[in-house]
């Protein structure tokens, strides 16, 4: 099986990075994985969409950081390949990481994604589900009993409005970002400086304001999901709880987060059950829940990340369980070829 990673940048991947977890495992298991940056893409005269890529196959290999060493080695040339060669496509790029610096790289990798699935090839996420969901109004078409009480507005009275309302505090944050970039929790101490943090906000695009939930204080769940169905393995799943005890309102891992062990709860594998027939229907593969209480906090579809936390909270690599079921729907494709959609297939 050859399996294309499609990354932001191949030189600034991480060893701890979720895609070189997977793209390492599926070496070691005999496959072969490439990696490209949305800027690698080529759509040739023919129709055809190649790619310059790097890669380390061979293996196998025991350390991650060997790993990506050798896929990052800039003495070593890039190949330049036909994508109509891969098995599977995986897009794992982050958009809202290009937001400041590329703004023409938040888009490439779902609209090659989307010229590479029209020709037959396995992309997953499904790109044409991924073009929905390129900001976080993609969560307002989940179940309301999922979402805390939410307004998004570029207007600062309608936000103020929407958190005079509130009994509590609440988040604001932007409408397209990540990695808690410009996220402030409001409470009474901070009215004071409200329309400050608002403007900080609006300045690059929509505000999402939200109500907070009592308990993020102890931070949020990350959950796998894979083909709808919570990501398991051996009576375990793929889950950990990020925590953040330096005060700061975001639990993610990129703003001095901590992950530790978390019990998956009924009223969590529920929430999975809630959202699973939009996810299959709009071919998301691999996604990642974020839970506080009963309510979602976000549905991460481009590039979830945290499955080294999960690893480390449960004693078990998943990774191995998701090349398997990539294994698997490889083996359908070729039972059916292209009478079965990528968005089927996708979430099959």
């Amino acid at each position: 099986m050859k399996i294309a990673f499609v990354v932001n940048e191949t030189l600034t991947e991480k060893p701890s990075f979720t895609t070189t977890r997977l793209a390492m495992t599926a070496v070691n298991m005999g496959h072969e994985s490439y990696y490209l940056g949305v800027g690698d893409f080529i759509y040739e005269p023919d129709g055809s969409v190649q790619a310059h890529v790097r890669s380390a196959n061979g293996g196998p290999y025991d350390s991650l950081t060997d790993y990506l060493a050798v896929v990052q080695d800039e003495s070593r040339e890039s190949e330049r390949i036909n994508l109509d060669t891969m098995d599977i496509v995986l897009l794992r790029n982050d958009p809202s990481d290009d937001v400041a610096e590329r703004a023409w790289a938040q888009t490439s990798g779902v609209l090659f994604g989307q010229l590479a699935a029209s020709r037959g090839i396995t992309v997953l996420n499904d790109p044409f589900g991924l073009a929905n969901a390129l900001n976080k109004t993609y969560f307002q078409y989940f179940p309301e009993q999922v979402r805390p009480r939410t307004c998004i507005s570029r207007d600062i009275n309608d936000i103020k409005a929407f958190i005079g309302e509130q009994k509590g505090k609440v988040v604001i944050k932007p409408l397209q970002g990540s990695g808690g970039q410009s996220v402030f929790l409001i409470g009474e101490d901070e009215k004071a400086n409200l329309n400050q943090m608002i403007e900080a906000v609006v300045r690059d695009g929509f505000c999402i304001a939200q109500e907070y939930l009592p308990g993020a204080v102890d931070g949020d769940v990350r959950l796998f999901v894979m083909n709808g169905r919570a990501l398991e393995k051996d009576g375990q799943y793929a889950a950990f709880r990020r925590r953040n005890d330096t005060g700061d309102a975001r639990s993610n891992m990129h703003s001095g987060g901590k992950s530790e062990p978390v019990e998956v709860t009924d009223t969590m594998l529920q929430l999975v059950e809630m959202v699973r027939p939009k996810l299959v229907r709009d071919g998301m593969f691999l996604v990642g829940l974020d839970i506080i209480d009963d309510k979602l906090m976000e549905i991460n579809v481009f590039s979830p990340g945290g499955l080294g936390s999960s690893q480390n909270a449960t004693g078990i690599d998943f990774t191995e369980v998701i090349i398997q079921d990539l294994e698997r729907k490889v083996k359908y494709r070729s039972y059916y070829g292209t009478t079965i959609s990528n968005q089927a297939i996708a979430s099959l």
